[in-house]
């Protein structure tokens, strides 16, 4: 469907459209002159919103930001047209809980708090709750040091790409010819930042190797890589933590596993997305239910005692009973931490040209969303689990979240870390964004890779070289 929007004043343009995608997410929406859907007129002192069949002036008066008041109006108007509240109202921001982190150091109540996102956001009491809590469990990780940074290490291959994956990733059978080269230019990066960050006396205190899938390589390349990792940056080393991702099932076996138990991981993720195998066929994976509790039953076997799983709420054709079979077996497996993620339409998915292109799935209602939510909170709560950390996506079906849940003790401290922005990242290889964090200044400086894999590949050392002068330029 195409939606026209009508707007008298295009500054607001970006605000309004941010609005009305929450209600349009698979629609065109542009702004036009004639044949609109919706009318906007923005006054001094007023604002008229109109369709076919509604009509409503609003009267600026409140103490919030007119931009702000804005984007209430709209949420206000088509919320009521279309009998549809949504969770997070108007808040479009990626990093909800760094609100609440700011108002808890202003020390807000959390009734104040709780007032404050229904006032500027139209947010919901358990949106806000939520923020709160994740808020109060990241103040005891957050950052303070601008001397201390995390490593995240990228692996762009998976055994297949999903239906939904928007990364750079790369099918690793038909890329075969691709992997020793990557591997090889990875190495020379890890190189290069190893001896930049002794020179530095910089302390690294997590590192992330993700993806991708760390563990689509074959079980000797892994062996050589992770001593690599190991012996550069985790060799007489204080680091408090070394996550792999190693996400899809299919990829892990005994001597991957047996490799990260000699070199130092202590953090694991097995990341089945959904417990149900007639998903798991429709979204490209090559794994069965029955291949996660294998995967995980040896993991457990090995001595893992900290593995992450994660699922992903409103996946295509899944609904309410999907969600209870997922929560039913991963309630069973028992695991330390478990990521709850919303189900994000990314343009550059071929779910999104599936789904809003030739309208081959459905994806569940507002109202089973929330329940669907519902379930996986109920989850973590079985499990003595809390919510430890945050983030939200644009284009998220249902305007929802993903949360990490965590065993206290078990808390992934380099999510922490990425999502408050409070500790610079360097970040290794193909499509990795290093980031720089200037705590006294409240700046972020950025570095990103090369995309492209060939690109990364062929021009290592000159991306290399201008990394370190960024870098030099900075400490």
């Amino acid at each position: 469907m195409n939606i026209g929007i009508k707007l008298n004043d295009m500054s607001y343009r970006y605000d309004v459209f941010q609005i009305v995608n929450l209600f349009h997410t698979f629609d065109q929406i542009d702004f036009v002159q004639e044949d609109y859907k919706y009318f906007i007129d923005i006054e001094n002192a007023y604002m008229k919103i109109g369709s076919e069949h509604n009509i409503k002036t609003y009267e600026f008066n409140s103490k919030l930001s007119l931009k702000d008041q804005i984007k209430k109006y709209i949420y206000d108007f088509l919320s009521t047209i279309y009998g549809v509240k949504l969770p997070w109202g108007t808040l479009i921001g990626i990093r909800p809980s760094k609100i609440a982190l700011s108002l808890i150091d202003k020390d807000y109540s959390e009734k104040d708090i709780i007032e404050y996102f229904d006032e500027h956001y139209s947010a919901s009491a358990d949106k806000a709750r939520l923020c709160i809590n994740v808020a109060k469990y990241e103040k005891n990780f957050v950052n303070h040091q601008s001397n201390n940074i995390s490593i995240y290490i990228g692996m762009p291959f998976c055994p297949t790409r999903c239906l939904y994956c928007s990364f750079a990733s790369n099918p690793i059978g038909p890329n075969k010819k691709l992997v020793e080269p990557y591997l090889n230019a990875l190495k020379y990066e890890i190189e290069e930042m190893k001896e930049f960050i002794q020179r530095e006396n910089i302390q690294i205190e997590s590192i992330y190797f993700g993806g991708g899938t760390p563990t689509a390589i074959d079980d000797n390349q892994f062996e050589d890589l992770m001593e690599y990792i190991y012996d550069r940056f985790l060799r007489n080393s204080n680091i408090k933590e070394f996550t792999v991702e190693c996400g899809r099932p299919d990829s892990i076996s005994l001597n991957k596993l047996k490799s990260m138990k000699k070199y130092g991981v202590d953090r694991i993720s097995i990341n089945p997305q959904t417990m149900n195998n007639d998903t798991l066929k429709s979204i490209g994976r090559n794994h069965s239910l029955e291949d996660i509790i294998d995967k995980f039953s040896l993991a457990r076997f090995m001595g893992f005692d900290n593995i992450n799983m994660d699922i992903i709420v409103g996946l295509p054709g899944e609904n309410i009973l999907n969600i209870n079979k997922t929560c039913e077996e991963i309630f069973k497996l028992a695991p330390d931490s478990l990521t709850v993620h919303g189900m994000s339409i990314k343009r550059a998915s071929r779910l999104y040209e599936d789904l809003c292109l030739q309208k081959k799935y459905t994806i569940a209602s507002q109202k089973e969303l929330n329940e669907m939510y519902e379930c996986t909170k109920a989850l973590a709560d079985s499990l003595n689990m809390l919510p430890y950390y945050m983030y939200r996506q644009k284009n998220m079906v249902g305007n929802m979240e993903n949360v990490g849940y965590a065993i206290k003790g078990k808390e992934g401290i380099y999510n922490i870390q990425m999502i408050e922005e409070r500790q610079s990242i360097i970040a290794l290889g193909a499509d990795a964004v290093s980031k720089i964090v200037f705590l006294d200044e409240n700046r972020i400086e950025r570095f990103p890779n090369l995309k492209d894999l060939r690109e990364y590949i062929n021009r290592i050392e000159e991306m290399v070289e201008k990394k370190k002068s960024f870098l030099r330029a900075l400490y």
